[in-house]
């Protein structure tokens, strides 16, 4: 597998020698170099030219990969090739690179040819190749000399937070490395409140009001995870209070048995876990703290689509869908406005301490920020992980609203985003559609396809260090549908076959268990007639493996154009002064680690 990890390198050694590169307007400091709207469209182009002859692989179905063909529809290669290939290391050089106009493809027949010139291309038009990203550091220089910050951001946060306390360790290094940006630029912008869009369970939201002592509105349109992150933000409070208070009693030289009886006779009596006791001696200060939190909860895969599901958990990104208000009744919205009103007014109740408010609403540009949080002063937009449609809305939703100064978005599930001109979808489905977002790609009416958009999902970084694809999961949906096809005539149902493999013990059990779900005649098949197809196909499953290699290659790149896209939109707009493509997380923690950032003019 070539390495990406290899760019970081050059990345790093950029951030020293960015500073001698591009002076800052009207100041004598220097400060990293941004793209310009004519570099970024460049780069789209650029990408868009690799991606006209290799989204085919991207937008094959791979459950009809025996059925219709796929491998020699598509490859001229032999797959074994294709497998060695993608386990070394490329060496092309950035300047043949760009000479090779057909990527390895033939002209003629679209087939792939060159299965080096084509992971080479790959590579070199993702966004690390394409050099187009800050890093976090960057960024944060960047925000201090555009706002003439020479104080810190953190210079009114409390004690710090141990988040791997109340979270996992992915979602601990996002909230913390987000947090930190946003609280930057909050501090640059000169405000104090933040609108934390699918805030889901409310880590972020929460850390920002008791780490950066930041007034936050998290909305999310599920009830669901506004009032989870409600009881989470109050559960949190508490160990706020009682790891400040064991910090400054460190600070003091104090006894541990004093310092975890104080801390116990904080807790609310109220609390699911009540603790009347001093903890013996032996017992640890993070045990303690435990006691009265929610174990965090597992993301929930909700995307039912087969390649997804058919990969390693490792190597996808997941998260939960958002329910529209339009599609709620009048007596369920009704309940949203209540339960918003009750608690605004348990909030604003409040005086002891940063402000944390829930609120569940669907949000869209169009919302009316004023109507959700009559107390909205200038704010921060920012969103983690936001998802599909979502994280192009916040972007249009920044540019719209007067009273938004800065925007740091995150997005995810790129396969639930609508395109505007992709043939395929439904007519009149999204009357804003989330891609493309900026008027360079709509002009071309460009469109990637939904399987397109669902490889983009896949994460090659943590491909390329060992958690891989389930190929045997993909391989017998692939055969199954071959058995549908011969036995079945091409059979169509609404019904999914869903996520048999795993509670099965062999290929035979998988199809008695799928045609079930199909509600299909299992009695047609014999345990060895099925055991046959198996044992046929077997012979080609390298060809299905190789293939799904390289829909994980073109990820990046499909990704990149998204993002892009996304960026080209913010430099289009006249009030937005600065905008960046920001790598704020490790991808191998977190795959969807870009963020794109803007501040507006100031007026």
């Amino acid at each position: 597998m070539f390495d990406y990890l290899c760019l970081e390198g050059l990345r790093r050694r950029r951030l020293l020698t960015c500073l001698t590169q591009v002076f800052f307007k009207n100041t004598n400091n220097m400060m990293p170099a941004t793209s310009s709207l004519t570099h970024v469209q460049q780069k789209i182009d650029k990408v868009q030219r690799f991606l006209a002859v290799a989204l085919s692989i991207a937008n094959a179905h791979t459950v009809e990969f025996y059925t219709h063909d796929v491998w020699k529809r598509f490859m001229a290669v032999a797959p074994d090739d294709v497998l060695s290939a993608v386990h070394q290391r490329a060496h092309t050089c950035k300047e043949d690179e760009e000479r090779q106009d057909t990527f390895g493809f033939c002209p003629e027949s679209h087939r792939l040819v060159n299965i080096h010139e084509m992971l080479n291309a790959a590579r070199m038009l993702s966004l690390p190749g394409l050099d187009t990203c800050l890093s976090r550091e960057e960024l944060l220089l960047s925000v201090r000399q555009i706002c003439s910050d020479s104080g810190s951001s953190t210079e009114n946060a409390g004690a710090a937070l141990e988040t791997d306390e109340f979270m996992n360790s992915k979602k601990s290094h996002e909230v913390q490395c987000m947090s930190e940006v946003v609280a930057h630029l909050a501090r640059g912008c000169q405000v104090k409140q933040i609108i934390d869009v699918g805030s889901g369970k409310g880590y972020l939201s929460s850390f920002l009001s008791m780490q950066y002592c930041l007034q936050v509105f998290g909305i999310d349109s599920s009830s669901i995870n506004t009032h989870g992150a409600q009881e989470r933000d109050r559960k949190l409070k508490k160990f706020s209070k009682a790891f400040q208070q064991h910090s400054k009693a460190q600070k003091r030289n104090k006894p541990q048995e004093e310092i975890k009886s104080n801390i116990v006779t904080q807790t609310d009596q109220r609390t699911e876990v009540e603790t009347t006791e001093t903890p013996p001696p032996s017992e640890d200060l993070s045990n303690v703290v435990e006691k009265h939190l929610e174990p965090d909860e597992t993301d929930q895969e909700t995307a039912e689509d087969l390649f997804l599901n058919a990969l390693s958990l490792d190597v996808i990104e997941t998260t939960s869908l958002r329910v529209s208000s339009s599609q709620l009744t009048n007596a369920e919205r009704e309940k949203r406005k209540r339960e918003n009103l009750e608690r605004k007014a348990q909030n604003t109740s409040k005086s002891d301490g940063p402000l944390f408010s829930p609120i569940t609403s669907y949000v869209t540009a169009e919302t009316e920020l004023r109507e959700l949080i009559s107390e909205l002063k200038a704010a921060v937009l920012v969103g983690l992980h936001t998802c599909g449609d979502l994280a192009p809305s916040s972007l249009r939703m920044f540019v719209a609203k007067t009273e938004l100064t800065a925007v740091c978005s995150v997005g995810c599930c790129y396969h639930l985003l609508s395109e505007e001109f992709d043939p395929a979808a439904q007519e009149g489905s999204h009357r804003v559609n989330g891609f493309p977002l900026s008027q360079y790609l709509r002009d071309q009416s460009w469109f990637c396809g939904r399987n397109a958009r669902m490889s983009a999902c896949l994460a090659l970084e943590r491909f390329s260090h060992g958690q891989g694809i389930a190929m045997e999961s993909l391989f017998y949906r692939a055969v199954l549908h071959v058995i549908l096809r011969d036995h079945y005539g091409s059979f169509k149902s609404e019904k999914r076959v869903g996520n048999v493999y795993s509670k099965t013990k062999s290929f035979v059990d998988y199809v008695r268990r799928a045609l079930q779900r199909l509600d299909l005649d299992e009695t047609k098949l014999s345990d060895s007639d099925i055991q046959g197809y198996h044992d046929e196909y077997r012979l080609r499953m390298n060809e299905l493996e190789a293939f799904s290699i390289l829909k994980v290659t073109l990820a990046p790149c499909i990704e990149g154009l998204v993002l892009l896209d996304r960026l080209c939109y913010l430099k289009e707009q006249e009030n937005v002064s600065f905008s960046a493509l920001v790598q704020l997380f490790d991808p191998l923690l977190s795959p969807r680690c870009y963020a794109v950032v803007g501040l507006k003019k100031k007026r």
